[in-house]
């Protein structure tokens, strides 16, 4: 850790327990317990501890849709707050990652008093060693070293799983939404699935004709071009979710159709519609 990257992350830490969110919060809330009391601002293994604010632990869960169904994984769970409150308020399974022995154990504790210890595990341990990846929902409040170092792991997970970051964003990674403003701010993504390449489609139109598709992609950003009977054209509003690929072609009457398709690998399915369904498509990588 160097002299710089401690500097930074002092002054982050200066400046969010100056807020008058954050201020709130520690008037209201005991930090810890008899046998532990953490410190605003502590330092541990890369990064400083900062409890993330109620509303905003709420808000970051609400945006990533947490349901009961989901596994979420809070990484650099502090005190447990977020990974108590995905299991206390949304019905989740959640597990928590903390490096700092004692915080591990308090957070534990907490799980017990908050009357959730049979849906929320604390594991002390490393982020960059513990297995994360059968997750579908991963939170963090990392600082911003960090989310870059973690983001390689991040994009390799299950397409669809989902990100929320609190006051960080991934550098070049665009967000898919955001909460908040400021410090009190929270950052969405999906991960993406990989729709790059060259496509050979069939049934569009109801021909068995082959039809080309071409996609580039930048993350969850995507474009690329369409080959109908020897006519070719950009693909319009492209969107991709995990693996949704959506966009917007015109047919060869010049009918504005719309296709969504499930990436499957090196495959994927789907239907084209007006208003509603016209014909099913299928697409094989190249």
């Amino acid at each position: 850790m160097t002299f710089r990257f401690l500097v930074g992350a002092t002054f982050i830490a200066a400046t969010l327990a100056a807020s008058p969110l954050f201020a709130q919060s520690a008037e209201a809330t005991k930090l810890g317990d008899e046998k532990y009391e953490p410190r605003v601002g502590q330092s541990g293994k890369d990064v400083i501890w900062v409890p993330t604010n109620d509303a905003v632990a709420e808000a970051m869960l609400k945006v990533a849709k947490v349901k009961s169904t989901d596994l979420v994984y809070d990484l650099g769970a502090g005190d447990g707050k977020i990974a108590i409150a995905a299991a206390k308020n949304f019905g989740a399974t959640a597990v928590g990652i903390e490096y700092n022995k004692e915080m591990a154990e308090l957070a534990t504790r907490n799980t017990e008093r908050a009357g959730v210890a049979d849906k929320v595990k604390i594991i002390n341990g490393d982020i960059f060693v513990e297995d994360f990846s059968k997750a579908t929902v991963v939170t963090m409040y990392l600082l911003p070293d960090l989310n870059l170092k973690i983001r390689p792991t991040i994009l390799k997970m299950a397409p669809g799983t989902r990100i929320v970051t609190n006051s960080f964003n991934m550098g070049d990674w665009e967000p898919d939404d955001t909460v908040g403003t400021g410090y009190a701010q929270g950052y969405f993504w999906v991960v993406p699935g990989n729709a790059a390449g060259k496509w050979l489609l069939k049934g569009v139109e109801g021909s068995q004709q082959p039809v080309s598709l071409e996609v580039t992609q930048r993350y969850q950003r995507v474009g690329g071009t369409l080959n109908i009977y020897g006519k070719t054209q950009p693909i319009l509003s492209a969107t991709l979710s995990g693996n949704r690929l959506k966009f917007t072609f015109l047919d060869h009457s010049n009918q504005s159709r719309f296709m969504d398709v499930t990436l499957n690998g090196s495959e994927f399915s789907g239907q084209v519609f007006e208003n509603s369904p016209l014909y099913s498509v299928t697409g094989t990588r190249n």
